[in-house]
């Protein structure tokens, strides 16, 4: 009787801790909610941005999240997603469109939401521009005469591979990182080379003067003055 007894009173006591257990839990997660009401407000935004008239899908469309410094852009397809609060005021823009805001229902029960959006192209009215002709033939012919006509590719090319306008670029251009860091590289490759050792004269370098030569003969010793 005493071994029932103490069996009856140990589940007793296993329940009451249960129940003491899970009302732990359910003030914890009230508590938590409470402190975080926006734990279930983040809910992704996605949809395409389109045009008004053709319904195409309009690429590189800014979609700003209002007030919070974040956005992202559309595909070249017009479509967009984005994580974003539920109340929140997203705008649409592009160029070339009107701008267009709205804003995500504070009441929506599921995390996602869809939307299109219409842009309307917006108009843009330049001043006017008036073209005169030339007051006489004369004026014209003058005009046409002494106007620079731009060079064309073939041109460009052709001064760009230049001898001399190269030796001027070598001369004015100062060496780029890949070059300095080769260049350093060669001077401590040769330090070592020569290390504990007299280095040898190059006045008496058959190689050595054939260089010299070829440079005299360049110009590069010339003043740049």
């Amino acid at each position: 009787m005493c071994k029932r007894f103490c069996i009856f009173d140990t589940m007793k006591k296993f329940v009451l801790f249960i129940i003491f257990f899970t009302a732990i839990l359910i003030s914890t997660s009230s508590m938590a909610q409470e402190k975080n009401p926006y734990r279930d407000s983040v809910i992704q935004f996605n949809g395409v941005v389109m045009t008004a008239d053709s319904l195409r899908g309009i690429g590189s469309a800014s979609i700003i999240v209002e007030g919070k410094g974040r956005g992202t852009i559309s595909s070249p397809d017009g479509v967009f997603s984005i994580a974003v609060l539920k109340g929140d005021r997203i705008t649409f823009s592009c160029m070339g469109f009107k701008n267009y805001s709205i804003a995500i229902p504070k009441d929506l029960k599921e995390n996602q939401y869809t939307w299109i959006q219409l842009l309307v192209t917006d108009t843009v009215y330049l001043p006017a521009t008036i073209l005169k002709p030339r007051p006489t033939r004369e004026q014209f012919e003058r005009d046409f005469v002494n106007n620079k006509v731009p060079d064309d590719l073939y041109e460009i090319a052709r001064k760009n591979t230049d001898e001399s306008q190269r030796r001027v670029l070598i001369a004015s251009l100062p060496r780029d990182g890949r070059e300095a860091v080769n260049y350093q590289l060669r001077q401590q490759a040769n330090k070592y080379y020569y290390n504990g050792q007299v280095p040898p004269m190059n006045i008496l370098n058959p190689a050595a003067w054939a260089d010299f030569i070829k440079a005299w003969k360049r110009g590069d010793f010339k003043s740049k003055n």
